[in-house]
């Protein structure tokens, strides 16, 4: 009997709720690429979420598994590794032995949009998965990977996390915190406006406070 998060995972994977989101994944994959709707990932007993923007196309998109496969993927999983939370500094592809603890993967959005832009519509219609996500996974600390993950979460969670800004921190009820980072594309390690040292000190906040959390 598949658990609620397979089931989830089911769900997200046979979604075609945008129609642009499934022509765009139709007419741009390549014969080799996943090309679906990509489920979270990670260890489904995490005590930290981390929710970015949505699949990138020739990263998860093609790989099918969240953070995979692209420049993001690699700052965020060495990150990870540094920290104890992943067995391997690299995420290359689904079959590469990636394995995470303490963390579950998550997104705004579950297709690769065109220009890496969803819109306002498709991130509502996907912030049910989200939803769901935060009710299976025993979360503690979630870090919001840019200001389109943050705003999903906050409507994911309900509350009014406020501006975006990297580095800020919520506190919620139930020994719940909100963390966010600029997102580690590129467009933002490329010019270091999020170097390894950034983006370490967020996720090893997010860890203390689970930590502290659940002890």
């Amino acid at each position: 009997m598949a658990t609620a998060l397979e089931q989830l995972a089911q769900d997200i994977l046979t979604c075609c709720r945008c129609d642009r989101l499934v022509e765009w994944r139709r007419t741009t994959s390549q014969s080799d690429w996943v090309a679906l709707p990509v489920p979270g990932f990670g260890d489904p007993a995490a005590r930290i979420l981390v929710v970015g923007l949505a699949p990138s196309r020739r990263g998860a998109n093609a790989h099918g598994r969240m953070f995979t496969g692209d420049p993001s993927a690699a700052f965020l999983t060495a990150a990870l590794w540094r920290l104890g939370l992943a067995n391997q500094p690299t995420s290359t592809s689904r079959d590469d032995g990636l394995v995470l603890t303490d963390v579950w993967l998550s997104a705004a959005a579950r297709c690769a949009p065109p220009d890496n832009r969803p819109r306002a519509g498709e991130l509502a219609a996907c912030r049910p998965y989200l939803v769901r996500e935060l009710e299976l996974v025993p979360w503690r600390s979630a870090v919001a990977l840019g200001a389109i993950a943050w705003s999903a979460l906050a409507a994911a969670l309900g509350e009014p996390l406020g501006r975006f800004r990297h580095g800020e921190r919520i506190e919620l009820g139930r020994g719940r915190l909100v963390l966010a980072s600029y997102h580690p594309s590129p467009q933002n390690t490329a010019p270091r406006r999020l170097t390894p040292a950034m983006l370490d000190t967020v996720l090893a906040d997010a860890l203390a406070h689970a930590s502290a959390a659940t002890t």
